[in-house]
């Protein structure tokens, strides 16, 4: 247990008793508690209560509950608090203007305990005639509101890498700037994105940010500052830049960088080297400070192994780092074969030939065309792959690789659904003809949990399905994924040797990294492909290769990160031994 999340858990009581109107000495003690947990050099769950009480602010009463929640992961204290007090209150509180008081005087008067309930109160007008209120007042709240959803929207990777690749090119422009790179959640490639960071240096930061918040898209400037400013953009995206001197721009790449666990850690470390970290770089207890142009430096300083980017979730990569054991992360070259692609056979947008053209200028070696089955929901009926149609495409599939010959190796894949009771679309005496199946889910992802595992497992047992197609569901915020019973799954892929995909399409990133980690960790295959149904389609596979990296899988982990033949050899491998079942 993190030191971290001991003072969130002290911070939550403190902000709970401020709303309860407790008393505020007894607030400032669980505050006082919470930031020393926080800034403490060691484990302070791993400390004995007598140990406990050498810490400042850290009295026997506090000492009690540290041990209570570090050996139980509960506290009774917190709990019988949170039924006196509705927890959903404490989201109030990050509504610019509102503090304590005003949400209890919201919350005792009105039965105020959601934001919702907030801005119905507010619009409607129950707002205006509570003590210390008015229509300024009320008007003021609506707009923080406002503000405060704009901030929780979270964009999906493709459409903030967009935004911020197109504010890093027009700031890299301006005169004198030296350094300029995209950082944040961004950078450690997550799926969704909820503000954009840029963190560069320049001869003159005060020039730089004068021309950030001076662009015509920018509707609301939310701060500025020599180092730090942060825009509102007309679409609701907030972006900051942030600023140092050239010497300092490798730790305050890092620093921006995150995640916020991974830099408590680090700083963690350095103050039990007698350092203190910051996006400045660090300095010695004899007020000594060390300047890290390059980011490398921020790590080897604290003798740790250098952490790429999308590790840094605290998920145990500076012990890894302190051992010189990370992983050799898969990389974009090690992508010389893309197993899931379409064409306008089904829903794709362009021809066999376009497609085959554009994944061998991409600098593939092997790709598997696989259109959709019949019954897959798209959204013309012409577009789908019917029975009728396979000879046909399987002709002219066969004509464009001897065409290619050499060039690129092209398989005549199929991408068939797996209905609602289990069945595969197509009968297997149609799916034998196939160089490679996949079986996804596109249909009925309003099944329960129960229903989809079964659906999934029936589909790997199947021994003419090679991969299953994006497990987890259909659509970046698609609901059960989370709930599947994985180790089920996890285990047939094992027996039956049927690879699971991570798929690249921006909008349905499945397998996602934590699924990925432990599915690599069962022993399964995986597979990273782009789900292409255009030309353009093909680059989008580096999305899947940040959900990869974010789950510390090697090129051995990835069946096509292996050369041509390796895949063939695989293929015909486990269809030999499928048919022996």
């Amino acid at each position: 247990m993190s030191n971290e999340e001991l003072s969130q858990i002290f911070t939550r009581i403190a902000d709970l008793l401020e709303i309860k109107g407790e008393n505020r000495f007894k607030v400032l003690a669980y505050r006082r508690a919470s930031e020393s947990i926080r800034s403490y050099p060691d484990d302070v769950s791993s400390l004995s209560q007598e140990e406990l009480v050498d810490i400042p602010g850290i009295g026997q009463a506090l000492a009690e509950k540290i041990v209570e929640y570090s050996q139980s992961g509960q506290l009774k204290f917190l709990n019988k608090l949170e039924k006196e007090v509705p927890p959903t209150l404490l989201e109030l509180l990050e509504v610019p203007g509102i503090g304590p008081k005003r949400i209890n005087l919201f919350w005792k008067s009105l039965g105020v305990t959601t934001l919702d309930e907030l801005e119905e109160a507010a619009r409607s007008g129950k707002l205006i005639n509570l003590p210390g209120m008015g229509e300024k007042s009320t008007a003021r709240i609506l707009a923080g509101i406002q503000a405060l959803r704009l901030k929780k929207k979270r964009y999906p990777i493709h459409e903030a890498e967009t935004i911020a690749q197109e504010w890093k090119e027009r700031i890299s422009q301006v005169e004198g700037v030296q350094y300029i790179e995209i950082a944040g959640s961004l950078r450690r490639m997550c799926p969704t994105i909820g503000d954009i960071d840029l963190v560069g240096s320049a001869e003159s930061s005060l020039k730089v940010m004068d021309f950030f918040v001076s662009q015509p898209e920018v509707v609301e400037v939310l701060s500025q500052g020599d180092f730090k400013s942060s825009i509102r953009l007309i679409n609701g995206v907030e972006v900051q830049l942030w600023l140092q001197p050239k010497e300092k721009f490798g730790s305050l790449l890092q620093f921006v960088t995150g995640s916020k666990n991974h830099n408590v850690r680090l700083r963690e470390l350095a103050n039990k080297q007698g350092l203190s970290l910051s996006e400045r770089g660090f300095v010695t207890n004899d007020l000594k400070e060390i300047f890290c142009e390059e980011e490398s430096k921020v790590y080897s300083t604290l003798g740790l192994a250098f952490i790429p980017p999308e590790l840094r979730e605290d998920r145990g990569e500076i012990e890894a780092a302190a051992k010189n054991n990370l992983p050799n992360l898969i990389q974009r070259e090690d992508l010389v074969c893309d197993l899931h692609l379409h064409s306008e056979w089904s829903d794709g947008k362009h021809s066999l030939r376009e497609m085959a053209n554009a994944a061998m200028n991409s600098g593939l070696k092997l790709i598997a065309l696989t259109d959709h089955s019949s019954s897959a929901p798209t959204s013309r009926e012409e577009d789908k792959l019917t029975i009728e149609d396979i000879s046909k495409r399987t002709q002219a599939i066969r004509e464009l690789q001897d065409e290619m010959k050499d060039k690129l190796i092209i398989l005549n894949g199929i991408e068939v659904e797996i209905l609602l009771d289990g069945r595969l679309d197509f009968p297997d005496k149609v799916l034998e003809a196939f160089d490679l199946v996949i079986a996804s889910i596109h249909l009925g992802l309003d099944q329960t949990p129960k229903q989809l595992t079964k659906r999934l497992l029936s589909a790997i047992q199947n021994p003419l399905v090679d991969m299953i197609g994006h497990p987890g569901g259909k659509g970046l915020f698609a609901s059960g994924a989370q709930e599947l019973d994985w180790q089920r799954i996890f285990a047939a892929s094992n027996k039956y040797n049927t690879i699971l995909e991570i798929n690249s399409n921006p909008l349905h990133l499945f397998l996602d990294d934590i699924h990925a980690r432990q599915a690599a960790r069962s022993g399964v295959l995986l597979a990273i492909n782009s789900d292409a149904h255009t030309t353009s389609n093909i680059s989008q596979i580096k999305y899947g290769l940040g959900i990869g990296r974010r789950a510390w899988l090697t090129p051995e982990n990835v069946l096509n990160a292996s050369e041509p033949n390796e895949v063939l050899e695989w293929i015909n491998n486990r269809r030999a031994k499928s048919a022996g079942r």
